[in-house]
């Protein structure tokens, strides 16, 4: 990556704690409600430019994703006085920017006994496994069409996993403790498994305050309570899917082709009906675990084929994102040895 990338990443990132920093003192002065939302509009507006500086899939991908979606939507809560930015009591500021800029969910009362050991051991086993995979891509050109997109399944959950795990240190050096930010979602038995109780759970975590609850209320109100349920959970899969869609636009700038949305439109329609399927049965019947966790990630590869990749196999994200990768190798490979150079014993 050329400086001037670096560069304006860095400034992106100064401009958006400086603009969290005005947050914190607009939620500390300002009651909760319409003047407080108005006070965030234009930091609200700022975080939607931030990503327009940067051309990098990984450094784009990851603001947008942070600011643009997850930042935007608690600074949303945060006008009326909910969400993890407005906890009582008062958090110090650093806490507050973590909150606000991380993908994160703090943990107000910690297990004195977390395994730290064993997260330190599964986020190397995952290196390892993108490693592999960034070594198989330089046959890409051998294997079959599938085989690369199975590839790319895997791939974008490692490094899902690992770019979160990665952005949770700044909280963790401090001292808090935050929650899962996945939970093994190979292992799910179900659509709802997955996406609700495995799968991203920050972005769960956000969207049911923002979209599933308000859309649940008022659809309950009007519509009633059976109906309610199935309404929020495709109103908070849209909304999922339209957020994909900006921050496909971001690394991509071309315009949407929907494919993702759908996407996310068709997993919510069949998690509903999974849903309803099942308290129809009242648990009586239930496929086992061997049956239900292939069919469950099956389903949901199948369908990225379809309609998660199209639009950025189409637009050559996936070369950018493994040649960023090669690019970062060189510059590890060139500091490695100028700093053997600098410490090595002098003849």
């Amino acid at each position: 990556m050329e400086n001037s990338e670096m560069k304006s990443f860095m400034n992106a990132w100064i401009s958006a704690i400086a603009s969290f920093c005005y947050c914190y003192f607009i939620s500390s002065s300002i009651p909760k409600g319409f003047f407080r939302l108005l006070s965030l509009l234009p930091v609200i507006f700022l975080f939607t430019t931030l990503p327009l500086s940067l051309s990098s899939f990984h450094l784009c991908g990851t603001t947008a994703f942070f600011l643009v979606w997850l930042a935007n939507f608690k600074l949303l809560l945060l006008s009326v006085g909910r969400g993890p930015l407005s906890s009582p009591p008062p958090q110090p500021l650093l806490h507050f920017i973590c909150a606000a800029s991380l993908p994160i969910k703090i943990i107000q009362n910690p297990h004195p006994n977390s395994d730290k050991s064993g997260r330190k051991l599964a986020f190397l086993i995952k290196a390892l496994t993108l490693a592999a995979l960034l070594k198989i891509y330089q046959y890409r050109q051998l294997l079959h069409p599938n085989v690369v997109l199975a590839l790319y399944c895997c791939h974008v959950y490692i490094s899902a996993e690992l770019v979160l795990a990665l952005s949770a240190a700044p909280a963790r050096a401090i001292g808090l403790e935050i929650e899962p930010q996945f939970n093994e979602p190979y292992l799910a038995t179900s659509l709802q498994d997955f996406w609700g109780r495995r799968w991203n759970l920050m972005v769960s975590s956000i969207l049911r305050p923002t979209v599933y609850f308000p859309i649940r209320r008022l659809t309950a109100r009007r519509l009633g309570p059976t109906c309610a349920r199935p309404v929020a959970m495709l109103a908070a899969f849209t909304v999922s899917g339209l957020m994909h869609e900006v921050i496909y636009y971001y690394v991509t700038r071309v315009a949407p082709t929907w494919e993702v949305t759908w996407f996310f439109v068709l997993h919510g329609l069949c998690t509903a009906a999974e849903v309803a399927a099942k308290k129809a049965a009242g648990g009586r019947w239930r496929l086992p675990p061997a049956v239900s966790r292939p069919l469950t990630v099956g389903f949901v590869a199948v369908t990225g084929f379809w309609l998660f990749f199209p639009q950025l196999v189409r637009n050559h994200v996936d070369d950018r994102a493994i040649g960023e990768y090669s690019v970062l190798n060189e510059f590890v490979k060139e500091k490695t040895l100028l700093l053997l150079s600098l410490y090595s014993p002098k003849n």
